[in-house]
Order: C-alpha cells, then sequence, then structure tokens
C-alpha cells in the first residue's frame, strides 16, 4: 500500500483523483477531504491510500 499527499488547487486535486479512481493499474483504498494548508486560500492538500492491482495471468 502507498500513501500519497497531493497539492494543489481544488481543481488540480479533483482531476487528480478521477485520475486515480480511473487507473486499472491501482485500486484507491481511501481519500481524505482537502484541507487547506496554512498561509494560502488558493493551495489544499489531500491524502490517498492506493494499492497496486495484481494482474490475472
Amino acid at each position: 500500500m502507498l500513501k500519497i499527499r497531493m497539492q494543489g488547487t481544488l481543481k488540480d486535486l479533483k482531476w487528480f483523483r478521477q485520475l486515480l479512481e480511473r487507473s486499472e493499474e491501482v485500486q484507491v483504498n481511501r481519500v481524505s477531504e482537502a484541507f487547506v494548508n496554512k498561509g494560502t486560500k488558493r493551495f489544499f492538500r489531500m491524502y490517498a491510500e492506493v494499492e497496486k492491482v495484481e494482474k490475472q495471468k
């Protein structure tokens, strides 16, 4: 399992989350809500837990 910290605008975070969830290479187990970064109202952070999908032979 990997824990990923994503940082960017809300639009960028939404885009990347959708990209992860559509991927056939990884399974998204959990994604946090967006948190405001201290000192800015433009950038946010989110956390995701993903696992590699084992392909059937």
